[in-house]
């Protein structure tokens, strides 16, 4: 397998771990159940480090369509800048559930703090979770991009030879 081929493997968990983990914590506060919320915290650990094997395989996959046609490397770029502000919010939040997670273990008086940090930077993750999510799928799916301007590429249908 390549890197275009692990990086499609890899790059869906990081956003949809993501939100799951906030639904989860979300309900974790309102049982007010710490092991709820300390799996919330476990699958936003795993959501980080998913990003960085996303990070990881991004560039080899970069090198490998970057060059096909109604692709092009702007739309990559977009992609990339994205993914890399969403990596560094997930590690983030990787950190801050870790730390969520000691403190829950020890019933610590700063817990529930940590768990509204954790909810206040996962929606912000989530947020920006949906623009790479959305930018990455428009890499191959020209359907739905915004604007047709890398579709011009794209060679129209041509009509069917008639018969002589």
């Amino acid at each position: 397998m390549n890197d275009a081929h692990w990086h499609l493997v890899v790059n869906h968990f990081p956003i949809i771990g993501t939100i799951l983990a906030l639904g989860i914590l979300i309900a974790g506060l309102f049982l007010k159940n710490n092991s709820v919320k300390n799996t919330a915290y476990v699958l936003f650990i795993v959501a980080a480090i998913f990003a960085a094997f996303s990070m990881a395989t991004g560039e080899g996959a970069e090198e490998m369509v970057e060059d096909m046609p109604t692709i092009g490397k702007r739309i990559i770029h977009e992609h990339e800048e994205i993914a890399e502000k969403l990596a560094i919010v997930l590690y983030l939040l990787g950190g801050i559930s870790v730390l969520g997670i000691i403190l829950n273990l020890k019933n610590h008086a700063k817990a529930k703090f940590i768990s509204i940090v954790a909810v206040i930077v996962g929606i912000g993750a989530v947020y920006v979770a949906q623009l790479v999510g959305t930018s990455g799928g428009e890499i191959r799916h020209t359907e739905i991009r915004a604007t047709n301007e890398n579709n011009a590429l794209v060679p129209e249908k041509s009509t069917p030879l008639k018969d002589e």
